[in-house]
C-alpha cells in the first residue's frame, strides 16, 4: 500500500485530466491542434501544449486544446466517486475549496474560469482540483539531484519520479505544458490538462522544482490551513516570479502556507530541499553535492518517522563519485513504485533540457526522451 490517507480521492485530481475510459484498445492520444496563440503538438513523441498571452487567453487555449477533447469527463468523475464511496463528499469538498479560493492568485483564477467556459466544465470543479492536494495527500514520489561538482555533465541535474494512484488509464494523460504568461517568467510544467499549478516544472531562467507530499510533522501544524495558498499555485508563483533558489526561499517564507510538503528547488548552481508546514520552512541543503527526498521530513524540528526504503535506495548514490543522466535514471528506477510511477524526469537547468518518460508505470523503466525547452520558453 502506497497511500494511507483518510480521504483517498484521486478522483478529484482527474476531473480535468482524465477523459472517459475508452472501450477501444487504442490508448488515448491528445489531438494535435492550434487555437489562438496556443498549440498542442508532439515533440519526440511527447505531447507538448504551448499556451501564451493574458490569463483569459491562456485559459481558453488550455480549455480548447487539452480539456475539451475529453467530453465525458464528468461522467468519469462521478464513476470514480462511486468507486471510492465518496458520492456524499462532493458538497463538502466544494465548500472547503471555495473557502480556500480567496487566496488563489487572481490571474490563476481568471485562467481557470476561462478554461471552464471554453470546455464546458464548471468553476467548482476547477477550484476543487487545485485544493484537493492540500486536503488529502495523493502522491508518493522520489527526488534525487546532483550539483555541478557531483554531476558527470558538470551541470546540475534534478531527477524525479511522480508516483500516483494507478487508476483506470490516468497514465495516458500526462503532458508537458509550456506556459508563457504576460509580464512573468515562462515555464514548462509536467502535469495534466486542467492543472494550472505546478508539481514538477522549470522556468526560462533554469529554476526547477519538484514536490514530495508529506503526511506528518512534529511541529503541531494543522493538516491544512484554510487561510493558506494551495501549494500547487504557490509553486507556480515561484516559477513565474523567481530566478534563483534564494529568491524562491524568500517567496516561500512570505506566503501563508497551507499544508505539509517537501519542495526541492534547483537553479543552475545549487539545490535545496524545503520542508514546509503551515508553521515552518526548514531547509536541507545538499550533502556533499547530492540531495535526495521522498515523503517524510528529516529535519529534527519536523521529523516524525524517517523510515523509507526509497530514501535508503537514493542515499546509496553517495557511493558514486559523480552521477550522469544514466546513473540518475538508474537510481530513480530502483526507487520506483511499480504501476504508481507514471512520470519520470530529469531537468538540466543550465541547458533548459528535460528528459521525460510518461505512460504506464513504472515509467522509470522506460527510455527517457529528450526535450529541448530553450526555444519553447522564448516568448514571441
Amino acid at each position: 500500500m502506497i497511500f494511507r490517507h483518510w480521504l483517498p480521492i484521486p478522483v478529484a485530481v482527474f476531473i480535468f485530466s482524465c477523459p472517459a475510459v475508452s472501450t477501444a484498445e487504442e490508448p488515448f492520444r491528445f489531438p494535435e491542434a492550434s487555437h489562438g496563440k496556443g498549440k498542442l503538438q508532439y515533440i519526440n513523441d511527447l505531447p507538448v501544449l504551448t499556451v501564451e498571452g493574458t490569463p483569459e487567453e491562456i485559459g481558453e487555449q488550455i480549455g480548447v486544446l487539452a480539456i475539451k477533447p475529453a467530453p465525458q469527463i464528468l461522467n468519469i468523475f462521478h464513476e470514480f466517486l462511486k468507486l471510492r464511496g465518496l458520492e456524499k463528499a462532493w458538497l463538502w469538498l466544494v465548500k472547503v475549496a471555495n473557502l480556500m479560493a480567496a487566496q488563489f492568485p487572481p490571474d490563476h483564477v481568471k485562467e481557470m474560469e476561462a478554461a471552464a467556459k471554453a470546455s464546458g466544465l464548471d468553476r467548482d470543479t476547477a477550484i476543487v482540483l487545485h485544493t484537493v492536494y492540500d486536503i488529502a495527500k495523493l502522491s508518493g514520489c522520489s527526488t534525487l539531484y546532483a550539483e555541478p561538482n557531483r554531476s558527470a555533465t558538470g551541470t546540475l541535474l534534478l531527477g524525479h519520479n511522480l508516483d500516483f494512484y494507478a487508476i483506470a488509464n490516468v497514465h495516458e494523460f500526462s503532458l508537458v505544458i509550456v506556459c508563457r504568461p504576460q509580464g512573468k517568467h515562462a515555464f514548462a510544467s509536467v502535469g495534466f490538462p486542467g492543472l494550472f499549478g505546478c508539481m514538477s516544472a522549470i522556468n526560462d531562467a533554469g529554476l526547477s522544482l519538484v514536490t514530495n507530499e508529506v503526511t506528518s510533522t512534529s511541529d503541531g501544524s494543522p493538516k491544512f490551513d484554510l487561510k493558506g495558498v494551495p501549494f500547487v499555485l504557490a509553486f507556480r508563483r515561484i516559477m513565474e516570479e523567481c530566478t534563483t533558489v534564494d529568491e524562491a526561499e524568500k517567496l516561500l517564507r512570505s506566503l501563508h502556507r497551507t499544508s505539509t510538503i517537501n519542495l526541492t528547488v534547483c537553479d543552475k548552481k545549487e539545490g535545496r530541499i524545503f520542508e514546509i508546514t503551515p508553521k515552518n520552512v526548514k531547509v536541507r541543503p545538499a550533502d556533499k553535492g547530492l540531495g535526495m527526498c521522498t515523503n517524510h521530513f528529516r529535519s529534527k524540528e519536523l521529523a516524525t518517522n524517517m523510515q523509507c526504503w526509497r530514501y535508503d535506495v537514493l542515499l546509496k548514490s553517495q557511493d558514486s563519485k559523480t552521477l550522469g543522466r544514466k546513473e540518475l535514471a538508474k537510481k530513480l528506477d530502483e526507487a520506483n513504485q511499480k504501476e504508481a510511477t507514471i512520470q519520470t524526469m530529469i531537468f538540466e537547468p543550465a541547458t533548459l533540457r528535460l528528459d521525460l518518460a510518461i505512460g504506464k508505470g513504472p515509467t522509470s523503466a522506460r527510455p527517457l526522451k529528450a526535450l529541448d525547452l530553450s526555444a519553447l520558453l522564448k516568448k514571441d
